[in-house]
C-alpha cells in the first residue's frame, strides 16, 4: 500500500500498490503492520456501509467530541465520491483546514480520518456505496456536526446538493470560540476517566 500524508495532521490517503500480470492485478487493502507503522490505529471495532441512490447526495460534516477517539478508514466500495476531511481539533496545527480526496471503486483508494476531525462526502454518481471502518464503537451522545456550506470553512462541493439530511443542513453557523471552549471542557471531563483506566 502507498500512504500519502494529507495536509491535515494525522490524516492519510491510502492507495493500492498493484501487482499486475496477464490475469489482472492483485493489491493489499489492509495490513496491520503497515498501518501501525504510519501511526494509524489498527484495532478497528466496527464497520458500516452507506448506500446513496443519487449523484449529489451529501453526508456530513460529522465529528465526535472527547472522550471519543474514533478514527475512520473510509473507502468507496461502489461508484465515486468526493471525500472531505475538516480539522476541528483546536490544538492541531491544521485547525480549521480541510482537504478533499476523490475516492473511486476502480482505484480502491481510501482515506484515514483522525479522531476529532470532521468528515463528509458528496456522491459523484448514482448508486454509490461508502464503507467505513471505525476504531471505536458508535456513541451517539458524542456525535455532532458542522454545516457543509458554512462560510467559516469554504468547502467547495462539485455538484448541487441533491439530497441531504435535515440535520446536516441545519447546523448553526460555526463559532470558533465556543467550539474551543466546549472541546476543552469535554477533554477535561474525560481526563479523570482516562487516568483511572490507565492506573487500573
Amino acid at each position: 500500500m502507498i500512504f500519502s500524508e494529507l495536509p491535515i495532521a494525522g490524516a492519510y490517503a491510502i492507495s493500492v500498490e498493484r501487482r499486475t500480470d496477464e490475469r489482472g492485478y492483485f493489491g493489499r487493502l489492509w495490513c496491520r503492520e503497515e498501518f501501525a507503522a504510519h501511526g494509524i490505529p489498527v484495532d478497528m471495532v466496527q464497520a458500516s456501509v452507506s448506500h446513496n441512490d443519487v449523484a449529489g447526495t451529501l453526508r456530513g460534516m460529522h465529528f465526535t467530541w472527547p472522550p471519543s477517539r474514533e478514527g475512520k478508514l473510509v473507502r468507496c466500495g461502489r461508484g465515486r465520491i468526493l471525500d472531505v476531511i475538516l480539522d476541528l481539533r483546536p490544538d492541531s496545527p491544521t485547525f480549521l483546514r480541510h482537504v478533499a480526496v476523490e475516492l473511486d471503486e476502480r482505484e480502491y483508494n481510501a482515506v484515514y480520518i483522525p479522531p476529532g476531525a470532521a468528515h463528509g462526502f458528496q456522491t459523484l454518481v448514482d448508486d454509490a456505496d461508502v464503507v467505513y471502518m471505525m476504531t471505536e464503537v458508535y456513541r451517539p451522545e458524542l456525535v455532532d456536526g458542522v454545516r457543509y456550506d458554512d462560510a467559516a470553512f469554504g468547502i467547495r462541493w462539485p455538484l448541487p446538493v441533491a439530497r441531504i439530511a435535515k440535520r446536516d443542513a441545519a447546523y448553526p453557523d460555526f463559532d470558533s470560540a465556543a467550539h474551543r471552549r466546549r472541546f476543552a471542557a469535554a477533554r477535561e471531563r474525560a481526563a479523570p476517566a482516562h487516568a483511572a483506566a490507565a492506573s487500573s
